[in-house]
């Protein structure tokens, strides 16, 4: 594939990936968004974030079979509890990166 093709590829992702962020920005920014519109947006990113860790936590092997044993869910639980009590993220992501580490240490 010639140089130039790549480069097109490169600047058509980036398109791909600015324009859907630029438009509702653009276009709403100015506009009073209902309580009920605002709040629900509110709830996507925790969503979308769930959506994502939850299966790879909770769930191992093809076909995916529920694990409750797997290091990943240990570390994860007290870490949910501890970003519940504190909302620091920064301090989230310590515990979880300590606890994660002393289980595998422990369950070697």
């Amino acid at each position: 594939m010639p140089d130039i093709h790549y480069v097109l590829l490169i600047v058509g992702m980036g398109l791909a990936t600015y324009l859907p962020r630029m438009l509702p920005l653009t276009l709403l920014s100015r506009r009073q968004l209902p309580r009920w519109l605002t709040d629900w947006l509110d709830l996507v990113p925790v969503a979308i974030l769930s959506s994502l860790v939850a299966p790879v936590l909770v769930t191992t092997g093809t076909p995916r079979t529920f694990d409750p044993s797997r290091p990943d869910l240990l570390a994860a639980i007290p870490t949910l509890f501890f970003a519940l009590k504190t909302r620091s993220l920064a301090g989230t992501v310590i515990v979880g990166m300590a606890l994660y580490w002393l289980l595998g240490l422990v369950l070697r």
